[in-house]
């Protein structure tokens, strides 16, 4: 029979050690998603940003590449909607979780 090696010796008990791991793990995860959460507003700035580039690609290289810029983030949009009802998440905090998921990266800009 092995011996697990606890950083605390070998008198720990495993189920305080486990209880401890789990408490610090959704602690971390808690933090986390508090760096990473995006707001409407953000959201609403980064469709914007969409919108400008989309238009400015659209007069550079063709209107035809423009579109699909703006088309790909709408296929995304479409993609997380998609996933928000197979998830069992019905109407407009749909809709906002989907938007915010899409356009939300402009927090970061």
């Amino acid at each position: 029979m092995t011996m697990e090696q606890w950083p605390e010796g070998p008198v720990v008990d495993p189920e305080a050690a486990r209880e401890r791991y789990v408490s610090d793990m959704r602690a971390s995860r808690k933090a986390l998603r508090e760096v990473v959460r995006a707001d409407l507003p953000a959201a609403h700035f980064g469709l914007g940003i969409v919108v400008v580039a989309s238009v400015v690609v659209g007069l550079f290289a063709g209107p035809i590449v423009g579109a699909l810029v703006a088309g790909s983030f709408a296929a995304l949009f479409l993609v997380a909607l998609v996933v928000m009802f197979l998830r069992g998440i019905r109407g407009l905090d749909a809709g906002r979780r989907a938007y915010l998921f899409t356009f939300g990266w402009a927090n970061w800009v």
